[in-house]
């Protein structure tokens, strides 16, 4: 995913933040665990829209504790700090993500009907006991015994001092079954945000549907958690773009050199921010023999955010009038961003910036200024973030022109994130740029019709969407990936 991912914010401000602590360990009420422990499931109803939410409490040593879940979110087991029952009277709240429910819990104790409080909000949400929680159907994802072979492995990056682990699937020699290879061979590279080796995100898992897919057709591949994911070693949240790049060449270097890899056919696939990583290793090393770009960026970093947000915002029934007053926030957010100043400073400027704004747009509704104000340090801190500054100003097209391999540009015909129109239009200029344009005769430049940002069938193109669309990968991307890449 792109930028969006970085500072998507919940539907006015619902921000449900995935957490990695434990649960808090806290005393029981009066009550005892027996009628509050189990698996809460509810819907919050936003703007028309349903945000699920799955709340599991349980008894420990006489304790209570509890996490939240938001599937649709991609956030599990975020930390509960306070849960308690009395007389029926249910309090649930969470420090981490600003948020309390409170309710009352039925007399045969199978539904909880309360309120929902977060942003300076107060929503009604009815919970109902399950005997488990709800898993959305997932049926691409490939399930044993498989064709081929798999293997762990830990990738090096001697420049970042850090460790990469990920996974090596080694297709089957079609004569005797085995896995020896030489096979042609790709290095995945994610999108933005931090993102394991299978690109999950809101329960799709894409990269492991497409390696899957490449092995049954004969083409290995090599998928890592990004630094400071997963088993992966290093800091995330300091790394920009061309930090990653680094970790992908290595991980390519990796792989170049295994023998099931054949000499000469080794490429890289890179999704959304991943299309602009594999551009930016094929221009510097010359091993790479082609690249595919899933919704790879044609355009600067900023101009795309602008396009995406306005996008989105349309798709989402945003006025007119709203996407111009959120555009004229963005452009004084992104030049503040865009500046000299340390990180330190350009936090207190874009939040100075964002304040002043939410105080003076009057046509704004108080809970959403209230909403927005609540989040207004997360906002700025992402903003003045090393990945956004740098991303902001990076042009994919010098990546591009500089690189003299074949190149596939796929694009879903509804992706409001990466516009094929722009994008593939913009990627198909500036490879004819390059000095030896000539090299890249077997480039093709393709748009899926009626697919999304992660290469769904949808409806809208709407993020919104990404989570209950069944579909992982359309199959018609699988295959142009897999005959593009033998026909090399």
């Amino acid at each position: 995913m792109l930028a969006t991912s970085r500072l998507k914010n919940a539907i006015r401000g619902i921000a449900l933040i995935s957490g990695f602590l434990a649960s808090a360990n806290l005393p029981l009420a009066a009550e005892g665990p027996s009628a509050l422990a189990g698996i809460w499931v509810g819907d919050l109803k936003i703007q028309g829209q349903a945000l699920p939410l799955v709340f599991t409490v349980s008894e420990e040593g006489g304790l209570l504790k509890a996490t939240i879940d938001s599937p649709s979110q991609g956030a599990k087991g975020i930390p509960v700090s306070a849960v308690s029952i009395d007389k029926g009277s249910v309090r649930i709240e969470s420090k981490v993500i600003k948020a309390e429910f409170s309710g009352t819990l039925s007399p045969d104790g199978k539904k909880i009907e309360g309120k929902w409080a977060q942003g300076g909000m107060s929503l009604p949400l009815a919970l109902e006991k399950r005997d488990s929680a709800p898993s959305a159907a997932r049926t691409q994802e490939p399930k044993p015994p498989f064709p081929y072979k798999t293997e762990e492995v830990v990738v090096e990056n001697r420049k970042a001092g850090i460790k990469l682990a990920g996974t090596l699937v080694i297709p089957a020699n079609h004569a005797n079954g085995s896995g020896e290879g030489p096979f042609p061979a790709v290095v995945f590279a994610t999108g933005s945000g931090p993102q394991n080796r299978d690109e999950e995100l809101l329960g799709h898992r894409p990269f492991l549907v497409i390696a899957d897919y490449l092995a049954r057709r004969g083409i290995a591949s090599l998928r890592c958690d990004d630094r400071g994911v997963g088993a992966s070693t290093g800091d995330f949240a300091s790394a920009t773009t061309f930090d990653n790049a680094d970790d992908v060449e290595a991980a390519f270097e990796y792989l170049a050199a295994r023998p099931e890899a054949k000499k000469g056919a080794v490429g890289i696939i890179g999704h959304s921010e991943g299309g602009l990583i594999a551009p930016i290793v094929a221009s510097r090393n010359a091993k790479v023999a082609f690249a595919v770009l899933l919704a790879g960026p044609g355009i600067r970093g900023e101009e795309l955010l602008y396009l995406q947000g306005r996008l989105i915002a349309e798709a989402g029934g945003e006025t007119d009038e709203a996407i111009a007053r959120a555009m004229e926030i963005n452009r004084r957010l992104y030049g503040i961003a865009g500046g000299q100043g340390s990180e330190a400073e350009v936090k207190a400027q874009a939040k100075k910036a964002l304040l002043d704004w939410l105080d003076a747009d009057r046509a704004m509704k108080p809970e959403d200024r209230a909403a927005a104000r609540q989040h207004a340090d997360d906002s700025a801190a992402q903003l003045a973030s090393p990945w956004f500054r740098a991303f902001l100003r990076l042009d994919p097209v010098p990546y591009l022109a500089a690189t003299s391999i074949p190149v596939l540009a796929l694009n879903g015909g509804k992706d409001l994130q990466v516009p094929p129109k722009e994008d593939l239009g913009g990627i198909k200029a500036a490879l004819g740029k390059g000095v030896v344009a000539g090299a890249n005769k077997k480039s093709a430049f393709v748009e899926l019709p009626g697919l999304n940002h992660l290469f769904q069938h949808s409806n809208t193109g709407s993020p919104s969407e990404y989570a209950s669309i069944e579909e992982t990968f359309a199959p018609e991307a699988l295959k142009a990936i897999a005959d593009w890449i033998h026909g090399l």
